[in-house]
């Protein structure tokens, strides 16, 4: 059986044999004697995305892999998600890891600052703002008029009920675990009542020039 731990675009968490490109982690959520998850979802306000594999570290999902000083200590570390792409980790409310994706993360930190007109950004600044946003923490989705909707930048995504979309070149992709379906048309009928459920913070990020890392 798959554990628990990929997440879709709303934050949500679920155990589905795909896995996707990234990894990432909200603190320790889960139990490692039955590697389930606990009842809560997040540990800390720094939802990261991280890469599959960094250096010649290895862990195990939902294990024990609390290390210091560079020994395992036996106790859980942090729980292992997983992402289709960084695209919907984007949109769930995370952000790139300063330790394994460190030059991606000064990118989308310093595209933060351009957006918000803050001279010196650091991290925990867009970590505050976006556990207020993200669906998944209790932020709520903004409701879309066309208008607004073809506004959007892309790698921004969108969501009718429980089915989500990413935008492209004026278009919106399909999203589900396993890859992207084909696109279809803004005006679709499907997008008419669309909400952004990327939070706001990131969706400037990306209108800053901010360009996330898409599954094939």
């Amino acid at each position: 059986m798959p554990l628990q731990n990929r997440v879709d675009p709303f934050g949500a968490i679920h155990a589905v044999p795909a896995r996707g490109l990234f990894t990432g982690n909200r603190g320790i959520i889960h139990d490692p004697e039955t590697k389930t998850l606990l009842r809560k979802r997040w540990a800390l306000q720094a939802w990261i995305i991280c890469v599959c594999r960094f250096r010649n570290v290895r862990r195990e999902p939902m294990g024990r892999n609390r290390q210091v000083n560079g020994e395992l200590v036996g106790k859980a570390g942090w729980t292992e998600l997983f992402f289709l792409d960084e695209v919907t980790a984007l949109a769930a409310g995370h952000r790139p890891c300063f330790f394994c994706r460190r030059e991606r993360a000064t990118d989308f930190v310093g595209r933060f600052g351009t957006a918000f007109g803050v001279g010196e950004p650091r991290a925990p600044m867009v970590d505050k703002r976006l556990h207020k946003e993200r669906l998944a923490s209790g932020g709520q989705g903004v409701r879309l008029d066309p208008a607004s909707l073809a506004s959007l930048p892309g790698g921004a995504m969108v969501g009718v009920g429980s089915k989500s979309y990413a935008l492209l070149n004026g278009s919106a992709l399909p999203w589900s675990f396993g890859g992207y379906k084909p696109a279809i048309p803004l005006d679709a009928p499907e997008l008419a009542n669309a909400i952004m459920i990327t939070p706001p913070t990131t969706v400037a990020v990306l209108r800053a020039g901010y360009r996330p890392v898409w599954a094939a």
